[in-house]
């Protein structure tokens, strides 16, 4: 009977802590609702800054990274103005940017911005930052102006 016990024990505290495991995971996540706010909070920047020093701090500055999340900035065009996460993409003409499986990227985004505004876009595959890992990732945009932002989640 006290070896049941003692097993019994054991498996318990093994379920706990593997839900604590993927809650500590989780965490490290951001979420959907941090996602709109990131680029909320960067929307009003913008307006309060103007675009050139908003796309250096989204770019360089600190304030705009979060765990995986990161905001990026494009022109109608597909032409980024700024990215968090990789720096090099600045100035590039994205526009047939394509995932692994030949989805492509920044069409269906500059269609939301153009049509709705605001909203969320379907799954594609895009590198996380913090995993170095190709992972689906899902995308809220916003526009400003003649831009839009964008701050996606990874759906991994």
């Amino acid at each position: 009977m006290r070896t049941h016990k003692g097993v019994l024990w054991f498996l318990a505290w093994l379920a706990a802590f593997f839900v604590a495991l993927g809650s500590a995971q989780a965490a490290d996540q951001g979420t959907a609702a941090e996602a709109e706010a990131l680029v909320k909070k960067a929307a009003a920047f913008i307006k309060a800054n103007g675009n050139d020093k908003a796309y250096e701090e989204f770019t360089n500055g600190k304030q705009f990274k979060d765990r995986d999340l990161y905001l990026f900035a494009y022109d109608m065009t597909g032409k980024n103005l700024a990215h968090g996460a990789n720096p090099k993409l600045v100035g590039k003409d994205l526009s047939g940017l394509k995932d692994p499986d030949g989805k492509m990227i920044l069409p269906p985004l500059v269609e939301i911005a153009k049509t709705k505004g605001k909203g969320w876009s379907e799954s594609f595959k895009f590198r996380n930052p913090v995993t170095e890992k190709m992972e689906p990732k899902v995308v809220y945009v916003e526009r400003v102006g003649d831009i839009f932002l964008g701050c996606g989640i990874y759906k991994n």
